[in-house]
């Protein structure tokens, strides 16, 4: 087979399609550390700012060699447009504050005034578009530029803080149902701007990990607005963008869920083995992932990454890539290990 564009092998995995070698994918973030200090720019410049957000994400292509690039490497970036406090510190991803707007039981759910206008003008939002623009006029069509959002759940978690939003599905079923309902439409948003931006693709982040809740909670509470939000994410001719689901955790006793959620591929974490993930996921949606991080990425030696990353090849795991957001402190070498491995098979 004749050698594939970067872009071209990760839309050939998205689609089920042939490969001239299994795609090596940053999915949500492959940023660290050492990456900063090669590149340039650092926390939080490249978390506020479009220029050196733009710069950094490229290096995960132009440093590294994977497939895609991905210029949100936090799960905040929307927060400060819904009313939240953001911490943006130079040693961590950006983390939301603990007094959360709707943490108050008596706060009225609703989205700030000005929606969705005031949203799109937020300086965060409007530092990703930018990024993305910079991106795509950087790469063109030669390699796979992700956005991401986040998801009604995980917007949850922001807006009420996790705790309160975690005990109202267990004893306020009717406020869960209205913060989702709620919150539907800021993803929506955000990824079909990002798509018009430059996006090949976006990230749904969606944290309603087995860690945290049932799986029926996830069948009752989210899969109906993922079935009904996933296809109104369209390229501006109106024809169905990709979007690809992550979510933390296990979460094999969901996977029969996602398969119905209309997503184009599910990104998996390393709590679940690639080969059930596979089995269960019987070719109805795609597979991501599921290279560990605590233990492989960031302290694992060279055979170590190259085996766990063979292993999730051998499995049939449609694109390869770290299971979640890398520590930052994960050594680049370790990132190159990965993409080296699949570029031998």
């Amino acid at each position: 087979m004749a050698n594939m564009t970067s872009k071209q092998r990760f839309m050939a995995g998205l689609n089920g399609e042939p490969v001239d070698r299994p795609p090596a994918a940053s999915i949500v973030s492959v940023i660290n550390f050492e990456l900063m200090d090669m590149v340039g720019p650092h926390f939080p410049e490249a978390n506020m700012e479009p220029e050196p957000m733009a710069e950094l994400a490229a290096s995960a292509h132009e440093v590294m060699g994977f497939d895609s690039v991905m210029p949100v490497f936090g799960i905040s970036q929307e927060c400060t447009a819904l009313g939240c406090e953001v911490e943006w510190p130079d040693d961590n991803m950006p983390t939301p504050s603990a007094d959360a707007p709707w943490a108050d039981r008596d706060a009225e759910i609703k989205l700030p005034d000005g929606f969705p206008d005031s949203f799109l003008e937020d300086k965060y939002v409007k530092c990703v578009l930018d990024a993305i623009r910079l991106l795509k006029n950087h790469f063109g069509d030669e390699v796979m530029i992700l956005g991401k959002v986040m998801g009604p759940w995980t917007l949850s978690y922001h807006v009420y803080n996790v705790q309160e939003f975690l005990l109202d599905t267990i004893l306020n079923a009717d406020r869960t149902k209205e913060s989702l309902e709620v919150l539907s439409p800021v993803p929506v948003l955000f990824a079909k701007a990002q798509i018009e931006a430059g996006a090949d693709a976006v990230v749904w982040a969606d944290h309603a990990t087995g860690d945290l809740v049932r799986n029926s909670m996830y069948e009752e509470y989210l899969l109906p607005h993922h079935q009904n939000l996933v296809p109104q994410v369209t390229f501006p001719n109106g024809d169905p963008a990709p979007v690809i689901l992550h979510c933390c955790g296990n979460t094999l006793d969901r996977i029969q869920y996602f398969r119905e959620g209309g997503f184009a591929a599910y990104h998996f974490e390393s709590a679940n083995d690639p080969y059930e993930m596979v089995a269960g996921a019987e070719g109805k949606v795609k597979l991501a992932g599921n290279v560990n991080n605590p233990v492989t990425l960031l302290q694992g030696n060279p055979e170590e990454v190259r085996k766990a990353t063979q292993r999730s090849i051998d499995a049939k795991v449609d694109i390869i890539a770290p299971e979640c957001a890398v520590p930052l402190q994960t050594p680049v070498a370790s990132l190159q290990e990965l993409v080296q491995t699949c570029k031998d098979n």
